[in-house]
């Protein structure tokens, strides 16, 4: 039975009761898990606590507050509360609460957003808490029925049995009664070296209606009476809509009406998208474009490059020693600049949201990263109070960070707001999509290092120069006007550390913002900062005369969970060993996201500039792995985003505007390039990192290190494009 529920196109989903407030999880946040009156799903099914309803023919649905795009999270979360409830997986279903329930019910499901490869590390403990309790309060249920201790039940696969007296019933059975119970106080959880379900590579939840079509995504949605919009926003970020002349297409065939929305942009509203689409391409605009229409790659790389240099202000992320001292004084040293492009996202479905607004209630339809934020826009351009809003979470066509933001759900609501009880939805063309990303931040850095007489690294100064992403998007976050998340691998402590020692060392962040916004893209400040440090740490050890693998390890000795990913992957990849003829191979390695990576590459290369890239090996220790066969899946999925973008991706501006508009010009890899892919896991226990977005960061170093080993040249520019470095 196991399968996702898609949202019901109904605010009521759940008939929430009036002691929805009960007892919490020790978490900061008021999590309702039953009490005397009992809260039923709409089935009438009883909700035993906010995260497990149980049907009376043993069917267990799972409420997932993260979303799914692909990643797992579904899955995996499902299976940690399984574990804990003891339940028979072959029974479960998955459901998505909404936020507007979340936050009636005091934000029962805690926090919706999804990102960082935060799925489940960040709540695995609170939703097996969530299927501890639940498993709790049915075995006394059923205890009280049989009137015996609690204590001499067991239960397994949802079937709970009283050894002495041979009694047995199901969760089905009894939770009702169990609905009824004050949840404990504290519950006990397993130890992960006893799981049954979590810890398994099991089948994921979502891939049998996506494989038969059964699958809603947010484009799929229809509702009785809908109508379609397209949208068209200034080209320049920042500039503004001026005119716009209407009369030019009232006339068309199934046009219904043409919105100004906000400053910015103008939609046009009709009985089907392409009439809509249609008509808002024969409609004349004119946009003020202002100031940021004289920007270009060029003007931007300019001003990235004057941050490198050292009299220009910056923030220290990671520093010991005295590096200028040290450079001063060495016997030998080395200097490289480096730099990274925009990325776009270029999710396969384009951003879009449904609408039906009225002045008593207003509802959305969408596939997001961040159901609370797209449920504070809703309240945001609606202009009504939270109990009269609602959003509904479906299954997004891809999110890589784009969809934890939320300008898209705002237009499609000040659309609505033009035609109240018309349900409108609103979907971006694809050049709309790639002309209005928020892209992985435009970065430079350079890094010089320096020997003593023994060729031992002795300085390492790193200076990086481009956007913050926190500065545009969440500003509250700096730290005395220092993005923290700037220095992701390369930061002295925390959950995206570097993994060397250096006696003496640097790392500041010239911060530089050009008007083209960042955002959160997928694997973030990893990928650039990986490729920095992974491609300069095997220009030193060449400088050095010493093999890239030793001179690594020789600076790691402190860093033992870097080391032994990096050790895992020199072993599988066979560096030990001489490559087959005409093979050259290529390693890295970096923490993102609380894990531990490396990966290494084989590839080979023609004419001097056709790479093949082979085989990939990937280590990683999460600390914990709850679906073995995800984690693999992640990696080699990780491996397309990070081998796309370096030889495909990068974004240009001219005047002003994004120049890739469409996959003619923003290209991805396709299954004829992609490498073998091996993965090794190596999980330690006692952290829980992410899986999703940390690989990603040594795919192209790993390659470009490979290519240096095979050709003698140093590539310190992505796009591979642009350097007229193709695959094979």
């Amino acid at each position: 039975m196991n399968k996702h529920v898609s949202p019901k196109m109904n605010r009521r989903a759940f008939v929430v009761g009036t002691a929805a407030v009960g007892a919490g999880l020790a978490i900061g946040l008021d999590l309702p898990f039953g009490g005397p009156a009992m809260v039923r799903a709409a089935d009438g099914s009883p909700e035993v606590n906010a995260w497990v309803v149980v049907k009376p023919d043993d069917t267990v649905v799972i409420r997932i507050a993260r979303s799914e795009m692909g990643q797992g999270s579904l899955t995996g979360l499902a299976q940690l509360v399984a574990e804990e409830l003891e339940c028979d997986w072959s029974k479960v279903t998955t459901e998505y609460p909404t936020p507007g329930q979340s936050v009636a019910r005091k934000r029962a499901w805690g926090d919706f957003s999804t990102g960082g490869s935060r799925g489940i590390r960040s709540s695995q403990d609170y939703v097996r808490k969530g299927g501890a309790t639940a498993r709790v309060m049915l075995i006394e249920a059923a205890a009280n029925e049989w009137k015996v201790p609690a204590s001499e039940c067991t239960v397994a696969k949802g079937v709970i049995t009283h050894k002495a007296s041979g009694k047995t019933t199901t969760y089905g059975k009894v939770a009702e009664a169990a609905a009824k119970l004050t949840p404990p106080a504290d519950v006990k959880l397993k130890d992960p070296k006893d799981w049954t379900i979590a810890g398994k590579g099991l089948l994921r939840l979502d891939t049998a209606e996506k494989t038969n079509g059964k699958m809603i995504y947010g484009i799929d949605v229809k509702l009785p009476g809908m109508l379609n919009a397209a949208i068209k926003d200034c080209p320049v970020f920042g500039g503004k809509l001026k005119s716009y002349d209407e009369a030019k297409i009232t006339g068309m065939k199934g046009v219904k009406k043409v919105v100004k929305v906000g400053d910015t942009a103008v939609a046009v509203v009709a009985d089907t998208w392409w009439h809509a689409k249609t008509a808002l391409e024969a409609l004349p605009i004119v946009w003020d474009e202002g100031e940021n229409a004289k920007v270009s790659s060029e003007s931007i790389a300019k001003w990235l490059a004057e941050g490198l240099d050292d009299a220009q202000p910056a923030y220290v992320g990671n520093k010991n020693g005295d590096v200028k001292a040290a450079i001063a004084g060495a016997a030998k040293k080395l200097e490289a600049v480096y730099n990274y492009p925009y990325q776009n996202h270029a999710t396969m479905e384009p951003m879009n949201a449904t609408a039906l607004y009225t002045a008593d209630k207003c509802e959305v339809w969408c596939g997001t990263q961040n159901g609370e934020a797209v449920f504070a826009a809703v309240l945001e351009a609606s202009g009504l109070s939270a109990e009269k809003c609602d959003m509904y979470k479906v299954m997004p066509g891809g999110g890589f960070g784009r969809r934890g933001q939320t300008d898209y759900v705002r237009q499609a609501v000040l659309i609505a707001k033009e035609m109240p009880g018309t349900p409108v939805k609103l979907l971006w063309s694809r050049e709309e999509d790639m002309a209005h990303g928020r892209y992985h931040p435009i970065t430079q850095c350079k890094m010089t290092g320096a020997f003593d007489a023994n060729n031992n690294l002795v300085a390492l100064h790193y200076r990086l120069s481009g956007q913050s992403i926190l500065f545009s998007l969440r500003p509250e976050a700096l730290q005395n006007g220092m993005d923290p998340a700037a220095f992701q691998g390369v930061a002295q402590s925390g959950e995206a550390a570097i993994g060397y020692s250096v006696p003496n060392l640097l790392v500041e962040h010239a911060m530089r913002n050009p008007h083209v916004p960042p955002g959160f893209w997928r694997g973030v400040n990893v990928n650039h900062n990986a490729i920095y440090m992974e491609c300069f740490m095997d220009e030193l050890a060449h400088a050095a005369g010493q093999d890239p693998l030793e001179f690594r390890r020789k600076l790691m000795g402190n860093h033992p969970k870097h080391l032994a990913v990096l050790n895992a992957v020199a072993e599988k990849i066979g560096w030990d060993k001489p490559a087959p003829q005409g093979i050259y191979r290529g390693i890295a390695q970096v923490m993102g996201y609380g894990s531990y990576v490396a990966g290494a590459a084989e590839i080979s290369v023609t004419e001097g500039n056709k790479i093949k890239v082979h085989r990939i090996v990937a280590s990683t220790d999460p600390g914990y792995v709850v679906n073995p066969a995800q984690v693999e899946r992640q990696i080699a999925g990780s491996f397309v985003y990070g081998l796309s973008a370096l030889f495909y991706g990068g974004c240009t501006v001219k005047d002003g505007k994004i120049e890739q508009t469409n996959f003619d010009t923003f290209n991805s890899m396709r299954i004829n390039e992609m490498p073998k892919v091996e993965s090794v896991m190596v999980p330690s226990g006692g952290f829980w990192g992410g899986v999703g977005e940390p690989t990603i960061g040594v795919a192209a170093p790993a390659v470009l290190n490979a290519y240096f080993a095979a050709t003698g040249k140093r590539i310190r520019s992505v796009p591979l494009r642009d350097q007229n470095i193709t695959f094979a």
